[in-house]
């Protein structure tokens, strides 16, 4: 099975990506044939106004890739904007892509209504479904790993490659969902883990970094005093517990906390040194990795020559389809 998948460099990664995505992949690469590619045009759909970043956030995140495990000896690990047949099979897609179907895709209404600080009424923000749909099928992949969210999103996909197949011949495989458990994450504010809301710990945070932020995190709003009860469930810190803390360390939380039994604090000092001991492997690793200066660079341009020539093919194969 071909599995494909991506991301958008953003800089360094947290855990709500190392355990959201990261894991999972680590599990694929053992499994199937894949390809992780840095999605540095799609996050020109949002950061069109500060391209300068993108640089220097593709070179964080891809080294937060090898320290977790990620190899490129097992998976094709590749730069989206290196391979231009993806821009070419994306313009093809949008002649065929009714307008409607772009905007009745959940997220695109949802981020037009909530971000307030940048415009995102563009082409590129709106047709950001086919330029992904172009990401998948340029490489005939039969599976994507996404969240439960995220599958509206590769609904449209289906969409799009049926409306091709059925315009010009079967031509490429439907992408299927591979729905993956994401474990829910807060931040240390309780909302979503994100570096937007300043409220993440990252894979590359020092032991006494995650210390400060783990320590005034939010907790159940309802214990303002350590005599008061609170609800575990609703604590952005218990959630930590699950993913770092043996069964015994949870029961203990989770009892602690309902009857007032220890306060927040304490409750927080369980699970900070496991997040510690967690990370510890993959900062050595990042240590280690920093010192190849070119390591990046040559992996990317690897993984640019092998996907580079399997997007040549699938374009050839297209071109012969619509008479080009």
């Amino acid at each position: 099975m071909r599995v494909l998948s991506g991301m958008r460099p953003s800089g360094k990664l947290h855990l709500g990506h190392y355990h959201g995505v990261l894991k999972n992949w680590l599990k694929l690469q053992n499994e199937s044939e894949c390809f992780f590619f840095v999605a540095d045009w799609h996050a020109l759909t949002t950061e069109y106004n500060n391209p300068s970043a993108i640089q220097d956030n593709i070179k964080e995140m891809a080294l937060d890739w090898l320290s977790v495990g990620i190899d490129p000896e097992k998976s094709t690990v590749f730069l989206q904007s290196a391979i231009k047949e993806h821009a070419e099979l994306h313009l093809l897609l949008s002649m065929i892509t009714p307008i409607p179907w772009l905007e009745r895709n959940p997220t695109y209404k949802e981020q037009i209504e909530e971000v307030k600080d940048k415009d995102l009424h563009t082409y590129g923000f709106l047709g950001y479904p086919i330029l992904q749909t172009a990401d998948i099928i340029i490489y005939k992949a039969n599976a994507v790993p996404v969240g439960i969210d995220q599958a509206p999103h590769l609904e449209l996909s289906r969409e799009i490659t049926r409306r091709f197949n059925f315009l010009y011949g079967e031509t490429f495989p439907e992408p299927q969902t591979l729905l993956t458990e994401t474990p829910k994450l807060l931040g240390t504010d309780g909302r979503k883990m994100s570096k937007s809301y300043n409220n993440a710990i990252f894979l590359s945070d020092a032991p006494d970094v995650i210390e400060k932020k783990i320590l005034p995190m939010m907790t159940d709003p309802a214990r303002q005093r350590r005599t008061d009860a609170g609800n575990p469930e609703i604590c952005p810190v218990f959630f930590l517990h699950k993913i770092y803390s043996s069964a015994d360390v949870i029961q203990k939380v989770d009892e602690g906390c309902r009857t007032a039994g220890i306060g927040c604090i304490e409750c927080k000092k369980f699970v900070i040194p496991k997040i510690i001991e967690e990370l510890k492997p993959i900062q050595e690793k990042r240590a280690e990795i920093v010192k190849t200066p070119d390591i990046v660079n040559d992996v990317l341009n690897k993984g640019n020559e092998k996907a580079g020539k399997i997007a040549q093919k699938t374009m050839e194969d297209v071109r012969k389809v619509l008479n080009l």
